[in-house]
């Protein structure tokens, strides 16, 4: 019971941050998941999650949303989801705890830390290579955001376009990852127990009601800082606990 009340209070806070600030589902929950539940289990719930929810979040942004910036960042999302499923099948759990911790932390490091560095960049193919390094990191961590964010910063995306984008980029990498996850055998939606569905349905529903009413309210940016760091604890914790094991 008590594990099923944490799903939904990390998935409401996730959610949350991503109606407020565009990105947080996956930063949040992800790792809180891959530590509560396996980072198997977790992360493929989270791609469930994270579907739903951007069906939601693209149909409410829809205005902001600039379709070309996302075509081409869709259309590389499969090639890097396909190889997260096999690397996935070829390790333990404890060392894709270390993967998933590494990941986080180099990726929002970059976001963080190194986004003055960032070049400017244009044209379709730096934009399809940010979607297949972001099918990657959501197959394997639940985390396509960094990448995307990575890119965006060096496309110079408007924030309010940035924010928008991201959604419907996050239905198509949820949807990818976890359809390539169920036909390459990385993982099984039935091995999931019902509990933990109710759970993060009322925590992803919450979370939904409860950022709409705080977006017009709440600065994107400062809930983007907030939600950068509880990923990075986040990413830390899932690292310390895969070495531990």
């Amino acid at each position: 019971m008590w594990l099923a009340i944490g799903v939904a209070l990390v998935v409401a806070a996730g959610a949350i941050s991503q109606r407020v600030s565009g990105m947080g589902l996956g930063l949040i929950s992800a790792p809180a998941l891959s530590i509560m539940l396996g980072p198997v289990v977790g992360i493929i719930l989270i791609n469930v999650l994270a579907t739903f929810n951007a069906v939601v979040n693209t149909w409410s942004m829809r205005a902001d949303i600039d379709w070309k910036k996302w075509a081409p960042i869709a259309g590389g999302l499969a090639f890097g989801a396909v190889p997260g499923a096999f690397v996935i099948r070829a390790v333990s759990p404890s060392v894709l705890l270390v993967v998933v911790g590494v990941m986080l932390i180099l990726a929002l490091s970059v976001v963080t830390l190194g986004k003055r560095y960032v070049p400017r960049v244009e044209g379709v193919l730096p934009a399809a290579l940010s979607g297949a390094v972001g099918g990657f990191m959501n197959t394997l961590a639940g985390v396509a955001g960094p990448a995307i964010t990575v890119y965006s910063q060096a496309a110079r995306w408007p924030q309010r376009t940035y924010a928008a984008t991201l959604q419907p980029i996050f239905l198509c990498s949820g949807a990818i990852s976890f359809l390539i996850k169920e036909v390459t055998g990385a993982a099984n939606l039935a091995s999931i127990p019902l509990a933990f569905w109710v759970a993060a349905a009322i925590g992803l529903i919450v979370g939904q009601v409860v950022g709409t009413k705080l977006a017009p309210h709440v600065p994107a940016a400062k809930a983007h800082k907030v939600a950068l760091g509880l990923a990075f604890f986040g990413g830390f914790t899932a690292l310390v606990r895969g070495l531990v094991s």
